[in-house]
């Protein structure tokens, strides 16, 4: 299977480069295709990343379901495609309102991140799964190094060469996966659609139904909205407390990337056996609130590059929830399951910049009653230790899982 796996991480890594991607080169299209200032191109970069995130929201689930009923390889090829097609509208695009339909497409044609859960679901043993999903981590985390590299180095070309090149970066995705992709959801364990069951809401619902699953998933929203904060606010952070520019910002938010890459690929599979599931997500959720809370304090910007190493750690996180969370779902529901996460997750991304930008905003506004760049570190790390506090109290629920769910 190692070529099935190799497709789906660069799935997932082109799902991740397509949020990045446009972060280099959005300001410049956007003051070119609406012939306004850069000041008033980030409003509508606002809206633009906004609308990525939520489609991704409504549209996981949808996704997920649809894979439960059609099979992977059906929804993750169909998706490959429509992003590819996708991206060559966008390098063309002469509108703002053609870029807006672009990236309302995009995000629903990247909520693929379910699907590719769900596969390595379906080729792993429960006990191992934890592990293989922080494959899928890495690939993640690689899209977010790799967008704003690939993006700065050809924005510089022209602001739609990044378009262009993920384009053809899809559409050869899309060949390797139509000749080495197996369906790996047998026709007996695939189920009927149900449009109640496929969408946020109802997935939240009937995921919520399983026994403990409810207060897990309020960790895994308080645990995204926080760890978000790094793409949220690090540009503007490290810019006002510490004079960084582009390129200092654009490589520390590499190396921070690099480093995830690194634990989530590699380090995670020595740290779970030995930790757990149980014990990982505890003292990766301390270490978490350790670092956000250094972060909001530290002085000087010599410090982060000793941080990031330190607080990439706290990726474990994420794929032992997972791993936690996937032995109380059936074999047919973890299309289901991993849909509902991905819906966390695209929901953090559209609640986390509006809520660490206002703190930044408060912080750090002319005439405030305090100067503080970190407060949104600070409220990010009260937010990791809500979650720890909700998963700390979980205990009972969590050993009724220890038997997946038939």
């Amino acid at each position: 299977m190692r070529l099935p796996v190799t497709f789906i991480m660069i799935t997932v890594t082109l799902d991740a480069m397509g949020i990045g991607l446009i972060l280099p080169v959005m300001p410049d299209l956007i003051a070119e295709v609406r012939g306004v200032s850069i000041a008033d191109a980030a409003l509508w970069g606002g809206i633009l990343a906004a609308a990525y995130a939520v489609m991704q929201f409504g549209f996981s689930p949808t996704i997920g379901a649809l894979s439960d009923r059609f099979g992977r390889r059906p929804v993750l090829l169909v998706s490959m495609a429509v992003l590819a097609l996708d991206y060559v509208v966008m390098a063309l695009a002469g509108s703002i309102w053609l870029l807006l339909i672009g990236r309302l497409v995009a995000g629903m044609a990247a909520a693929t991140h379910a699907t590719a859960l769900a596969f390595m679901a379906d080729i792993t043993e429960p006990g191992k799964r934890a592990q293989n999903f922080g494959l899928i981590s890495a690939g993640f985390g690689m899209g977010f190094i790799l967008g704003p590299l690939l993006g700065g180095l050809l924005g510089d070309l022209d602001p739609r060469a990044p378009f262009v090149a993920a384009a053809i970066l899809a559409g050869l995705n899309f060949t390797f996966g139509w000749f080495v992709l197996p369906e790996s959801l047998p026709k007996e364990r695939r189920r009927a659609f149900d449009w109640r069951r496929a969408n946020p809401a109802g997935g939240l619902m009937k995921i919520g139904e399983l026994p403990g699953v409810g207060p897990l998933l309020a960790v895994m929203l308080a645990y995204q909205i926080s760890n978000f904060v790094y793409p949220a606010v690090w540009a503007y952070w490290t810019q006002t407390a510490f004079g960084w520019d582009a390129r200092l910002v654009g490589t520390s938010l590499a190396a921070y990337g690099v480093a995830m890459a690194v634990v989530q690929a590699g380090l995670i599979r020595a740290i779970l056996p030995r930790l757990g599931e149980v014990r990982a997500v505890c003292w990766g959720l301390v270490l978490n609130t350790a670092c956000l809370v250094i972060y909001g304090l530290i002085s000087e910007g010599w410090m982060i590059w000793v941080m990031i190493p330190i607080s990439a750690l706290g990726a474990i996180v994420a794929p032992a929830m997972q791993g936690v969370m996937s032995r109380a779902a059936g074999a047919d529901q973890q299309g289901e399951l991993q849909g509902v996460l991905a819906s966390i997750s695209a929901l953090s991304m559209v609640l986390s910049p509006l809520m660490m930008t206002q703190a930044f905003f408060w912080a750090t506004r002319e005439g405030g009653p305090v100067w503080l760049p970190g407060a949104p570190f600070l409220l990010s790390a009260v937010l990791m230790a809500t979650a720890l506090a909700i998963f700390l109290g979980t205990g009972r629920s969590r050993r009724a899982m220890v038997t997946p769910a038939e």
